[in-house]
């Protein structure tokens, strides 16, 4: 147990921790040219100070009873951030979608139909790529839990958000060391996203696949510029009536603008937990008194996006939406994510990690290398225009996370001259609630332990096939409807 003063330490501890990543990322030229963020190397600051390393080594050296055979952090504190990613990462995809103006369906997927497709085929190969290991290599031969056909999907799409919010999940299903191993792929993921991204973009230069080439030298401080002004930027470009309309609305609250965002952030978690105790209730009478129970295992974090979207759409419909403001949205989903990373990271248990090796390196290298050759082989088939600066962005975000893929997208066409930004943020509302943390990805390990790996490979390869057969079909369509050939 631990007490509210202890969580408040914590927290302090994370946010030096943060301060300490920063140095780091500062003086360690490597953290730099690998786009490492800040948390992650905070998480890993605190995972090498904690029990794992600096505990195992007093241990060894001083004996169990030595004052440091805990790491350098309370126990108390300790607890408190193995509770913590289970708990922001609500935070996190209830903001998601708050302040987003949301066009029509039909209008996203106009525009944004590829690029679904492209990033659907990913997820979904993911899973088939994972399904298809535990049959055949990592069950037989290292005898590990089927579920663990899940976790690349998990952690490459999901990225470390979405495999600490599973951590509960794993647990409840009897697969103990699912949140250890889907955080170190995590970890894998994201930095072999940068560096094949990285690489992929200067061969793509040489091929001639790139659009524009930017001066390389200056692609750096292009990238660090545009993240220092994106908040003056968004506000910027809000229109004047929203500026005015917020301030009418504003006129006579007591109440500061972000303890108002944090609010609706508050109210779009209470619809999601609501939405998820209906469908466990449903479950319970229906389907689930027969023993078959799936929801049960779903986590809050998918339902809080659902809660997000209806925020958003309801607050518009009643001439609100102003007072959501995106930056400041984006600003608490970004302090939550820290936290969330930190505290993940940090809770990793490294001797899990050990005892299972060699069959987290064969989900690690099988992700990897199905991404890259998904890029290279499937993205000129898939996207009509534009593939490389827009399927660049896809594969950065199915290695770890969303920033990675803009990342990549900002290497290769930092103006957006592709409208590439555009398309890969439209993707997100046809593909975030589904897989990469949305309803699928949390219902994933349930439904391998409900009904087999067999069964849920089956129904993957199939989904995977409709979108692969879908998106080689629409590239010909959309094909026809453009003059100028492919770049």
């Amino acid at each position: 147990m631990f007490t509210l003063i202890n969580a408040l330490f914590a927290l302090i501890m994370i946010g030096i921790l943060l301060l300490i990543g920063r140095f780091l990322k500062q003086k360690i030229r490597l953290f730099q040219s690998l786009y490492l963020p800040e948390s992650v190397i905070a998480g890993g600051v605190a995972l090498l100070l904690g029990p794992g390393v600096l505990g195992a080594i007093a241990s060894t050296v001083s004996g169990t009873d030595s004052l440091l055979a805990g790491g350098l952090f309370p126990k108390a504190m300790a607890t408190v951030w193995s509770q913590s990613p289970g708990v922001f990462i609500n935070i996190v995809f209830a903001a998601l979608f708050l302040g987003e103006a949301i066009p029509s369906p039909i209008k996203i997927w106009r525009k944004a139909s590829p690029q679904v497709a492209f990033g659907q085929t990913l997820a979904w190969g993911q899973y088939v790529i994972g399904l298809l290991l535990v049959l055949l290599v990592l069950s037989p031969i290292f005898g590990v839990d089927p579920i663990a056909g899940a976790l690349i999907e998990v952690a490459f799409e999901g990225g470390h958000g979405t495999a600490a919010g599973m951590t509960d999940t794993f647990r409840k299903l009897g697969f103990n060391d699912g949140g250890d191993l889907a955080l170190g792929l995590a970890t894998v993921g994201i930095l072999s996203g940068v560096i094949a991204g990285t690489w992929l973009a200067s061969w793509g230069r040489r091929k001639g696949y790139i659009n524009r080439s930017p001066d390389p030298s200056s692609e750096l401080q292009q990238f660090r510029d545009k993240i220092q002004n994106t908040i003056q930027q968004t506000i910027q470009r809000e229109p004047t009536e929203v500026r005015l309309t917020r301030a009418r609305l504003m006129d006579g609250l007591l109440i500061d603008p972000l303890s108002l965002n944090l609010a609706f952030v508050g109210v779009a978690i209470a619809i999601g937990w609501l939405i998820l105790a209906v469908l466990k209730f449903i479950e319970s009478v229906t389907w689930g008194a027969g023993g078959f129970q799936v929801i049960q295992y779903v986590p809050l974090f998918p339902m809080a996006l659902i809660g997000g979207l209806i925020v958003q759409v309801v607050t518009v419909r009643l001439g609100l939406g102003s007072l959501i403001i995106r930056p400041l949205q984006e600003r608490i989903s970004g302090v939550a994510l820290d936290v969330v990373i930190v505290t993940a990271l940090a809770s990793i248990s490294l001797r899990v990690l050990g005892n299972n090796l060699l069959p987290f390196l064969i989900l690690a290298i099988a992700g990897i290398v199905w991404n890259i050759w998904a890029f290279v082989f499937l993205a000129p088939r898939i996207l009509p225009r534009y593939w490389f600066e827009r399927g660049i962005g896809d594969m950065g975000q199915s290695m770890g996370v969303t920033a990675t893929g803009i990342l990549l997208m900002r290497m290769v066409d930092p103006d957006n001259h592709t409208g590439a930004f555009e398309s890969f943020a439209y993707k997100q509302l046809f593909f975030e609630p589904i897989v990469g943390g949305g309803l699928f990805t949390a219902a994933a390990p349930a439904l391998i332990v409900q009904f087999g790996p067999s069964v849920v490979l089956l129904l993957t390869t199939g989904l995977l096939a409709f979108w692969l057969i879908f998106g080689l079909w629409n590239f010909k369509r959309m094909r026809k409807t453009f003059r100028q050939p492919n770049l």
